[in-house]
């Protein structure tokens, strides 16, 4: 999985990606090794590149999915569970995307029980949270994003390192804008207390990221601010040069 004294660099395909952008997998994983000192590197695709994905990763770059259900299996029409995702050797899941709390209506509640399906079947869930443009001009946004986290985690963790948290503040999603240093690092600080409030010491254990538009140009910049431990990277993630030149941040 990971630790903590490592950054987590984490690509999210979102719905893009056809068998031929497997290819961009087997280069990231050909060259992530080099920074294996100082990273934990992971790639997010489609569910129906999860097998391939993994079949090209090797030992140095993880392979997850994008979200789960809550439920081990039923009848849940066009859902993947936890227990899917490890079998072909998935080993994180993303839950709670902006993208999904909003067009899919999914309640921090919601959020919160596929994390905990996730750790059951032993994958490592990043729970997702953010605010939009509108509350943070309210200065509404510590409050409401630490809150989001509050009630999409786990209530309790058995071991160090289990759950990690992305930061997107939707505004700076797919849009170009980036949040500044000063913004992001006094909402890491406020999800770090958050995460000590709920969990103890085991909550300096959790890696939190950034996300939202990061990029090459940005991340030096990003990855050095206090309490961010990695960066959850979007559209710069299909393409492996980009997503390289993020991990030559490091």
């Amino acid at each position: 999985m990971t630790q903590k004294n490592k950054k987590l660099i984490a690509g999210n395909w979102k719905m893009n990606g056809l068998q031929a952008s497997l290819k961009e997998i087997e280069l990231i994983a050909a060259k992530v090794g080099h920074y294996a000192d100082k990273g934990t590197f992971l790639i997010c695709p489609p569910a129906t590149l999860l097998p391939g994905a993994k079949a090209l990763a090797g030992d140095d770059l993880n392979i997850g999915a994008q979200d789960c259900h809550s439920e081990k299996n039923g009848a849940y029409t066009g859902d993947i569970s936890a227990e899917m995702i490890a079998e072909i050797g998935g080993s994180f899941v993303i839950v709670g995307h902006s993208e999904r709390r909003e067009g899919h209506h999914e309640s921090n509640e919601a959020v919160k029980a596929k994390a905990e399906a996730a750790l059951g079947q032993g994958l490592k869930p990043i729970v997702c949270c953010g605010e939009t443009l509108q509350q943070r001009e309210k200065g509404e946004a510590i409050g409401f994003v630490t809150q989001q986290i509050a009630d999409s985690t786990p209530d309790s963790l058995s071991k160090d390192g289990e759950i990690a948290i992305a930061y997107e503040p939707i505004w700076a999603i797919g849009t170009g804008k980036t949040a500044s240093v000063d913004d992001v690092a006094e909402m890491h600080v406020a999800l770090r207390k958050t995460l000590v409030d709920k969990y103890g010491e085991r909550g300096n254990t959790v890696e939190i990221l950034y996300g939202g538009s990061v990029k090459p140009e940005n991340a030096n910049a990003l990855l050095h601010t206090q309490d961010v431990d990695g960066a959850l990277v979007g559209g710069a993630s299909l393409k492996a040069d980009s997503f390289l030149g993020i991990v030559a941040a490091l």
